[in-house]
């Protein structure tokens, strides 16, 4: 979450090389976090495995070249329901992955493509690449991380299993390559990969991320601080799984609204303050819908 950005911050103004897994930390602050890399010449590797997946595909090539990101995604647990079902479903069901064994937080982000959604104002931050260049395409196999699409017409795509050992020890081991315990995959087992577009209606979060990242500045601290209250609130059973989205798009009309912070420069403080102030406004947000 957000509580990741001081001690990154911290990192890179030693000068080190930090291994990034904390995704809100670019979500919330990545102008500050990449002027902050510059300007003590430390290094930012990514370890989310869709982020290092592009990095990889990256290796040696320009990135003016790009033409598109392409940053894959499960599903979740959910996206094979009905839509109709979605109203009801609980944090059990929610923190069950058909893939990927994580965390209950991350799971459920999953499901609701919170999760994504991050990851795409991730990838913007990252790559400083125009959101209109990154895509985001449901593959329900996780073997396919991410695909790099070039001005020649050539797609370039990392494929290995779902296992964070290999982003992780890609980060720890770089510039080389070491021998890391994973499973080597046997394409002939596997047989087809399959892909398809994401369902708008079953996804709002991916919306509210494009809008994130056309309001730009502090846009991403109020996203983030207001998802995870949402998701706090899901998990103790106070409101629905529909309901997160809707309380991040309540709080973003908020902010909206408040010309101070719409202007305000990135610095620690701010993005803080913002932190802050709009998880207050998703509080209440949630009372006034329960209410």
């Amino acid at each position: 979450g957000a509580a990741g950005l001081e001690p990154g911050l911290r990192a890179l103004q030693q000068g080190a090389t930090l291994a990034l897994a904390n995704k809100e930390t670019l979500v919330c602050a990545g102008a500050l976090v990449l002027e902050t890399a510059r300007q003590h010449r430390a290094q930012l590797l990514p370890v989310d495995s869709e982020h290092s997946a592009v990095f990889q595909a990256l290796v040696g090539e320009d990135i003016g070249a790009v033409e598109r990101i392409v940053i894959t995604a499960s599903g979740g647990a959910f996206r094979d329901w009905p839509l109709e079902r979605l109203k009801s479903a609980t944090p059990q069901q929610a923190a069950c992955h058909p893939n990927w064994d994580m965390g209950q937080r991350i799971t459920i982000d999953s499901a609701s493509m919170f999760n994504k959604a991050l990851e795409l104002i991730e990838t913007r931050e990252f790559f400083q690449v125009d959101p209109e260049r990154i895509e985001v395409i449901l593959h329900p196999e996780s073997l396919v991380h991410a695909l790099v699409g070039f001005s020649d017409g050539a797609l370039m795509a990392h494929v290995g299993p779902p296992d964070m050992r290999h982003a992780i020890g890609y980060a720890l081991n770089y510039p080389d390559r070491r021998k890391l315990p994973v499973e080597r995959l046997d394409l002939t087992r596997i047989g087809q990969l399959t892909f398809r577009a994401p369902d708008a209606a079953r996804y709002p979060a991916l919306r509210l991320a494009r809008e994130v990242m056309a309001r730009g500045g502090l846009a991403g601290a109020v996203f983030n601080a207001a998802k995870e209250r949402g998701l706090d609130a899901f998990i103790a059973g106070r409101i629905g799984f529909l309901d997160m989205a809707a309380v991040v798009e309540r709080v973003l009309d908020r902010f909206d609204a408040q010309s101070g912070l719409i202007d305000a420069p990135m610095t620690l403080d701010n993005v803080l303050q913002t932190d802050h102030l709009a998880r207050a406004w998703a509080d209440e947000a949630m009372k006034e819908q329960a209410g």
